[in-house]
């Protein structure tokens, strides 16, 4: 018997959108923290303004429910039970600096799988949902992945997950470079959402990530299959919480990501 998500989507995107006005409240396209000092301390407050009440209120939804914390973010999710997985504050850097991609990105995984996503982007005023099996939209336009085939005409794209993760820069490198040579233009981004949701509505057409973050491509991910895309890991096994790498993108371009990053050195030591 398929679910109704319905109801529970309307309300995750009522909490989404209102820790995005908070976080819309404290923005500022001049903010430009001078030292280590101001950004962290930016940094800290976003992630306070954000979160003020987020909890309680998915609690109140699904009270059986848990959160990913630090120790899940990374690791594989049990096959039972349902998490929420939250970045109160995708991209908070860019927030921090007078930059427009930052968001409120929740996600319900559920047996391992995420099936709701919502995510909030206050500048420019866009609501991005989706379900397992009804599609993904920004609003009420539909989302599509692009319909390129081949690597030569298509925008792929890759970003590190984490500022402390020394074990990917070589593999980022190595990827950069070799998909410079065959892609039609390579972008670094962060955060990880972003991109996703580009290659979600056809504006790019690929996405890869090493040791990626579940709050940071739980949502992305189901934006992308529902969408028409393709998930999958780097080596191309299906993608699950926890998977050390994640790669997205048009069906008629990821096969070809796939086979240039088989030959990087990709290796995370």
């Amino acid at each position: 018997m398929k679910t109704d998500y319905s109801e529970l989507l309307k309300a995750v995107t009522v909490i989404a959108e209102q820790a995005g006005d908070r976080l819309l409240n404290v923005y500022d396209t001049d903010a430009r923290p001078a030292d280590a000092a101001a950004l962290r301390d930016a940094l800290d407050r976003n992630e306070r303004v954000s979160a003020d009440g987020t909890r309680a209120a998915l609690t109140a939804l699904l009270p059986e429910a848990r959160f990913v914390g630090e120790a899940e973010e990374a690791a594989p999710l049990p096959d039972d039970g349902d998490w929420w997985v939250i970045d109160d504050t995708e991209g908070s850097v860019n927030h921090i600096h007078g930059l427009p991609d930052w968001g409120v990105s929740i996600a319900l995984v559920r047996a391992g799988t995420p099936v709701l996503a919502v995510f909030r982007q206050p500048v420019p005023d866009l609501t991005y949902t989706a379900v397992v099996g009804e599609g993904a939209l920004v609003g009420e336009r539909r989302l599509a992945v692009s319909g390129k085939q081949g690597l030569d005409v298509a925008i792929v794209g890759t970003g590190q997950a984490e500022a402390d993760q020394p074990d990917t820069y070589g593999p980022i490198g190595s990827s950069i470079t070799t998909l410079l040579d065959a892609a039609l233009l390579v972008r670094a981004s962060v955060p990880s959402t972003f991109p996703m949701l580009q290659v979600a509505g056809g504006n790019m057409d690929a996405f890869w990530q090493y040791r990626p973050v579940l709050p940071g491509v739980a949502a992305g991910s189901l934006f992308v299959a529902e969408a028409g895309g393709v998930v999958t890991t780097i080596d191309g096994k299906p993608w699950v919480p926890g998977s050390d790498t994640i790669l997205v993108g048009a069906p008629g371009v990821h096969p070809g990501v796939r086979a240039a990053l088989a030959t990087t050195d990709g290796s995370l030591r």
